[in-house]
C-alpha cells in the first residue's frame, strides 16, 4: 500500500517542480500511509490488458542464428503457459526490443536468466517464469509482502538482529519480532516503477531482472547527468546525496549501481519456496527493494519494510522528492513532479494549484507522448484533513457517454491483476501529484532545480531534528 509520505514542503520534485503558476504557493504534506477505500467510486471496472497495444514495436521475427537457438532453447525451458506467453512477446515486439541500456534484448536477458547462474537460494525456472509473465502482463506486479513460514522465522529474526546491531544508525532500528511481519507495505512507489519499467522498457526490465538475481545482485546502468541536473556539479551533489554508488565518466555521464538491500536476499528465497496467491514474486522482491534503495539513500531494510535516510522522518515509503529522483535515474528521464494539492501546515487540503482542466491536459499530454503517469492521491476524512495516500500510474484515458474523461489506471496494491477505470470527477480531485515530462509542464509551472530543492528539504529536516534534540 503505500508511501505518500506529507511532511511540509517535502513533496516538490526532483528535477523542478514547485508550484502551478496560478497561486504561488507550494506547501506540502504527509506522513505514513495507509491506502485509500475506493468503494464509494461510482466507476471503478477492470479493464483487460492487451500487450500489443504498449509493445515497442521493433522486431518481429528471429533473424540471426543465435536468435533462433536462444528461442528455441527457452522453449525447451517453458511450460505450456511460458510457452504462449514468449510466443506472443515474439509476435507483439516485445521479446526483440533492444531499448536497454546496453543494447540486450529482452531475449538475451531471458536467455541469460534461464541458463546462467542465480545468486544463492534463487531458482532460474522461477525468475525465466515471473520474467515473462510479468512482461506478458505487468498487470501481475504486486506490492503484498509475504509472511514468513515458521521455520525459517529464526533465521529472519537473526538476520533483522545482525542488520540491527551492524547498521550505525543507517537502517531503522529493529524493535521486536512483530516488525518483520509487514501486513501493509510501503513500496507502492517501488512498485509503481517496477510497473512502468515492464511496460514501457522491456529490454531494460529484463536486463535489471536478470542482474538483480545473478550472483553479483546489482545492475549498471550509464544515465545522462542533464536528466539530474542542468550543471554537472549539481547532478553529482544529487548522486552523493541519495549515496547512489557511481563513476562519474565526463560531463555528460556517470554510470550507476543498482543493487537492493542485503535482506532482500531472504525475503526472495522465502518467495521461492513459500508463495502464495497474490503475493509479490521474488522478482517483485528484487525490484522493490532496488527502488526503495535508490529513493532512501541505501537505507532500506527488506524484512521489515522501513528505511531511514536524510529526506524523510518517516520510516516508511518514499517522498515525491525521492520518488522522482528514482524515476529519474531508473528510466534516464528528465521527471518533474507537479504539486497539485495545497496543503497547509497540519497536512489539510485547503485548495489546488491549478485547475482541474489543466490537470487533465498535463496528464494526457504525458499520455499521447507515450508515457505512463504515476500519481499520488490523497483521502481526507470530514475535515479535509488529509489521512491516507497511494501511488497508482495513469495508462490511459477513455470518454464515457457524457464526455467525460475515464482514466485507466494500474494499482499496485488492489489485489486485482487487470487495469480499473476511475472518472475524472472523482479522481482529479484526489491527486496531490503527478511525474511528469518536462516537456509537458515546462510552460505551466515556476521550475527550481532539484538540488537546490532536496538541499532545502535537507536543511529544513536537520533544523527539526536539532530543534527535538535541544527540547
Amino acid at each position: 500500500m503505500y508511501s505518500l509520505n506529507i511532511n511540509t514542503r517535502q513533496y516538490n520534485n526532483y528535477n523542478t517542480v514547485k508550484s502551478v503558476k496560478t497561486t504561488g504557493v507550494d506547501k506540502n504534506e504527509h506522513g505514513t500511509e495507509t491506502k485509500p477505500s475506493f468503494t464509494s467510486n461510482p466507476i471503478m471496472s477492470q479493464v483487460p490488458y492487451n500487450a500489443a497495444l504498449t509493445a515497442s514495436r521493433f522486431r518481429t521475427e528471429l533473424s540471426s542464428k543465435d536468435e533462433k537457438n536462444k528461442y528455441n532453447e527457452l522453449i525447451k525451458l517453458a511450460d505450456k503457459d511460458t510457452k504462449k506467453q514468449l510466443n506472443t512477446l515474439l509476435k507483439t515486439g516485445i521479446l526483440l526490443n533492444a531499448d536497454s541500456n546496453d543494447n540486450s534484448t529482452t531475449l538475451d536477458n531471458l536467455y541469460k536468466i534461464a541458463t546462467t547462474q542465480r545468486a544463492q537460494g534463487l531458482s532460474n525456472a522461477n525468475l525465466f517464469k515471473d520474467t515473462v509473465a510479468t512482461l506478458a502482463d505487468p498487470h501481475i506486479i504486486t506490492q503484498q509482502f509475504g509472511n514468513i513460514p515458521d521455520k525459517y522465522r529464526a533465521q529472519v529474526e537473526a538476520a533483522e538482529n545482525q542488520t540491527k546491531n551492524t547498521s550505525s544508525g543507517q537502517v531503522p532500528a529493529f524493535s521486536g519480532t512483530s516488525d518483520i511481519d509487514v501486513e501493509h507495505s510501503g513500496t507502492c512507489v517501488a512498485s509503481s516503477i517496477e510497473f512502468n519499467l515492464a511496460d514501457k522498457h522491456p529490454a531494460e526490465f529484463a536486463r535489471f531482472a536478470e542482474g538483480l538475481s545473478s550472483p553479483e545482485m546489482s545492475v549498471k546502468k550509464t544515465i545522462k547527468m542533464s536528466n539530474l541536473a542542468d550543471n554537472t556539479l549539481d547532478a553529482i551533489w544529487l548522486l552523493n546525496a541519495f549515496e547512489i554508488p557511481y563513476e562519474a565518466h565526463d560531463f555528460d555521464r556517470a554510470t550507476l549501481t543498482f543493487a537492493p538491500d542485503k535482506n532482500a536476499i531472504i525475503r526472495a528465497f522465502i518467495q521461492t519456496v513459500d508463495k502464495d496467491k497474490l503475493e509479490r514474486s521474488p522478482l517483485d522482491v528484487l525490484m522493490q527493494s532496488t527502488f526503495m534503495q535508490v529513493g532512501s539513500q541505501q537505507s532500506y531494510d527488506s524484512l521489515t519494510d522501513k528505511r531511514a535516510g536524510k529526506f524523510n522522518q518517516n520510516d516508511k515509503g518514499l517522498i515525491e522528492f525521492e520518488k522522482t529522483f528514482t524515476e529519474s535515474v531508473v528510466e534516464d528521464k528528465n521527471k518533474i513532479s507537479v504539486t497539485y494539492q495545497t496543503v497547509d501546515e497540519n497536512a489539510r487540503l485547503v485548495g489546488y494549484e491549478t485547475s482541474f482542466d489543466t490537470m487533465k491536459k498535463q496528464i494526457t499530454d504525458a499520455l499521447n507522448l507515450g508515457e505512463n503517469v504515476i500519481i499520488g492521491y490523497t483521502q481526507v476524512d470530514n475535515n479535509n484533513t488529509i489521512i491516507n495516500g497511494h501511488e497508482i500510474t495513469v495508462i490511459g484515458t477513455k470518454t464515457d457517454k457524457n464526455g467525460k474523461m475515464i482514466f485507466i489506471c494500474n494499482d499496485t496494491d488492489d489485489n486485482v491483476s487487470k487495469p480499473i477505470e476511475y472518472s475524472e470527477d472523482y479522481l482529479l480531485p484526489k491527486i496531490h501529484h503527478a511525474a511528469l515530462p518536462q516537456s509537458v509542464v515546462a510552460n505551466d509551472v515556476n521550475l527550481v532545480e532539484n538540488w537546490v530543492e532536496g538541499l532545502k528539504t535537507y536543511k529544513e529536516l536537520k533544523n527539526q531534528s536539532q530543534m527535538k534534540q535541544a527540547a
